[in-house]
């Protein structure tokens, strides 16, 4: 896995208007410039949200790819959570999460048995 230059790439295409430009007119070429594995490659392609989140991809940086695709705020808060339930836990990054996922604090526990 490649985090960083997934990571590059979309940092590039927020700040960058002719890595942008390129986004849209040759989308393929575009990512052959960066070390990609065929998993990300393609959830850049299809814009999957969910599976980016789950690679790793900061949200800081995945937000400004939502907005860019036409991802309204709350749908893409939602995006990442069916990432997690399709993909598993989130895999590596700053939001690498262990034990599957499940909540570790009592407060969380406690909102996850009034929530039943």
């Amino acid at each position: 896995m490649s985090l960083y230059y997934l990571q590059k790439f979309l940092y590039n295409l927020n700040r960058d208007d002719r890595v942008k430009a390129q986004y849209h007119e040759n989308l393929d070429e575009l990512l052959d410039q960066y070390d990609l594995s065929d998993e990300e490659r393609q959830a850049l392609i299809d814009g999957d949200i969910g599976l980016l989140y789950v690679l790793g991809v900061n949200g800081q940086i995945l937000m400004h790819y939502a907005a860019l695709l036409g991802i309204e705020w709350f749908d893409y808060l939602q995006l990442m959570r069916d990432g997690i339930a399709q993909h598993g836990p989130v895999r590596a990054g700053v939001y690498t999460m262990t034990g599957g996922g499940k909540a570790f604090t009592q407060e969380d526990s406690k909102q996850k048995d009034t929530a039943k």
